[in-house]
């Protein structure tokens, strides 16, 4: 990783301001359900404050609040449970920005304050310049930690970096050393596991790893244009009739390049997706008939060409897996990349993520990226706005305004 991070920089005496990412889930009584992106922060905020940083101040959003306050999108439960993983006292503000803020942090007694929610300001995902400097106000250096929010161009992730050192957290170094060497230096062979439901989400990524990749797995939803562009037979199966001609031009470059794609090649289809006593394993769909799941050929294929492996990235579930009837190829490659023996295993955050944690594997793989959209267009090969706004190692020093 060329860009420096909290190791590179002396810490002691500074008010660290931090991007974080706390856009966690929560239910209707406002209580968290998963606090993973919570925890994925601990180590980047103890390390700042085992560098006796003066203060560690974390910023982020929650939910849509559309420039607006939302009551029940503020961050006082992302407070109390930050307070319990990280064994310390937070101070938490009812504001980001302005000069109670400023004498709030400059007073709190409380070594780790956490401002209210960014998007409560429309300023802030238009990346204001004049919002960027009040943040950047309240510290001596910016930290982001946030890959999940580093695609965007926002005033928390690339505008405050003009105004102050920026360097990355752990968990950005982490996410950008795993998902960077996967696709410029991967041990081979290099297979990638493709699902999801739209072929269009994914275009720039087969794109990218058709020239990275020694084997391209394509299952869920996005199969059955693939499929279609073969000529197969898809019955009323996922299908966006304006991709086709894409899926062919995909595939005849895979060819080219020598790169394998592997495609379903049975199927667990259903005559209703709500009635899933209709489902049965086939080779071929008929008419009126859908496939929600890889079937068991599948899977072996798949294994296959996945035991053969030195690294695996795992960008989209290949089944409708939120349902349990139609979740069993999903869970079994799942269970199957979880099992590999010296094999570097990335699952590239989103629904393959949730697919890890329903199927309580978390723990199995090398590493498991907190950002869905982020990782996303990381492997396309696009450079993010939040990750691109730090300093550069090979800078000593740079002019701030």
């Amino acid at each position: 990783m060329n860009k420096q991070t909290i190791r590179d920089i002396d810490l002691k005496g500074k008010k660290v301001i931090v991007r974080v990412d706390f856009n966690v889930p929560l239910d209707d009584k406002l209580n968290i359900t998963d606090d993973i992106r919570i925890a994925a922060a601990i180590p980047t905020i103890k390390a700042i404050l085992k560098q006796n940083a003066a203060k560690v101040i974390l910023m982020s959003h929650l939910g849509r609040p559309d420039g607006k306050v939302v009551d029940s999108m503020r961050l006082t439960p992302v407070a109390k449970r930050l307070e319990k993983l990280l064994g310390e006292k937070v101070l938490r503000l009812d504001e980001c920005i302005g000069d109670s803020v400023k004498k709030a942090v400059d007073g709190a007694v409380e070594k780790v304050i956490l401002l209210e929610n960014l998007r409560f300001h429309k300023e802030e995902e238009k990346n204001d310049p004049a919002f960027a400097k009040q943040l950047a106000a309240l510290a001596d250096v910016y930290v982001n930690d946030a890959f999940g929010t580093a695609h965007r161009a926002h005033a928390s992730t690339e505008g405050i970096a003009k105004y102050l050192p920026a360097v990355a957290g752990l968990l950005v170094e982490k996410e950008i050393n795993y998902l960077g060497q996967a696709v410029n230096d991967p041990k081979r062979p290099f297979v990638v596991i493709l699902g999801g439901a739209k072929v269009s989400d994914k275009i720039k990524l087969v794109d990218n790893l058709i020239k990275k990749a020694n084997s391209i797995l394509i299952g869920g939803g996005m199969a059955y244009t693939f499929l279609k562009a073969q000529g197969k037979n898809i019955g009323n199966s996922k299908l966006e009739a304006d991709k086709v001609d894409t899926a062919k031009e995909l595939l005849a470059k895979a060819k080219k390049a020598n790169v394998h794609i592997e495609l379903t090649s049975d199927f667990l289809i259903v005559k209703e997706f709500n009635d899933p006593s209709t489902r049965k394993i086939v080779k071929d769909i008929p008419d009126g008939w859908q496939s929600l799941d890889i079937g068991p050929e599948t899977c072996k294929r798949f294994e296959d060409i996945l035991a053969k492996a030195k690294t695996v990235v795992w960008n989209g579930p290949v089944g409708v897996f939120e349902i349990d009837e139609y979740a069993k190829g999903t869970r079994a490659i799942a269970e199957y990349l979880a099992g590999l023996k010296d094999v570097t295993t990335i699952i590239g955050g989103g629904d393959s993520a949730a697919a890890a944690s329903k199927f309580k594997l978390d723990d199995k793989f090398t590493h498991i990226s907190t950002g869905g959209g982020a990782s996303l267009e990381f492997l396309e090969g696009r450079e993010l706005p939040g990750i691109a706004a730090l300093n550069d190692k090979k800078v000593a020093d740079k002019a701030y305004a």
